[in-house]
């Protein structure tokens, strides 16, 4: 298989590194890409960790407000997951995830694959929305 051609970016600095973590071949779809089914789960991972500072309990997603591949992602790429809280409602936080891709065979260089807005609420032991005590 051809090496994708990608834009080299900077890594962002206003945002918080929250996860890493490099696809396998069983993440791969018939093309040779990684599902984006796979990559939607690690964004939902990564960007529940700065929320659960907030929220110190239960929490679940609420909202995929925008989700946003640029590039496909390949087995062997090291993503990078960042991100930043967004909004801080009485019961929900929005984040912005951002997430790059450097080869594996040539580390160093990053480019944005993947960016996402999701909401997250606070939620009690019944499931029920909670209020954030900030």
């Amino acid at each position: 298989m051809s090496e994708i051609t990608r834009p080299a970016v900077d890594l962002p600095t206003d945002q918080e590194l929250v996860l890493k973590v490099v696809p396998m071949p069983a993440d791969c779809n018939a093309n040779g890409d990684i599902f984006g089914g796979w990559v939607m789960a690690q964004v939902d991972i990564a960007g529940s960790v700065l929320p659960a500072k907030l929220v110190r309990g239960r929490m679940a997603t609420v909202a995929v407000n925008e989700f946003i591949f640029k590039h496909p992602v390949r087995v062997g790429d090291i993503l990078s997951f960042f991100a930043r809280i967004t909004k801080v409602g009485r019961t929900s936080v929005t984040v912005k995830v951002e997430v790059y891709a450097e080869s594996y065979r040539a580390q160093g260089t990053y480019s944005k694959v993947t960016e996402a807005q999701l909401t997250y609420v606070a939620i009690d032991e019944q499931g029920k929305p909670r209020p954030i005590e900030v």
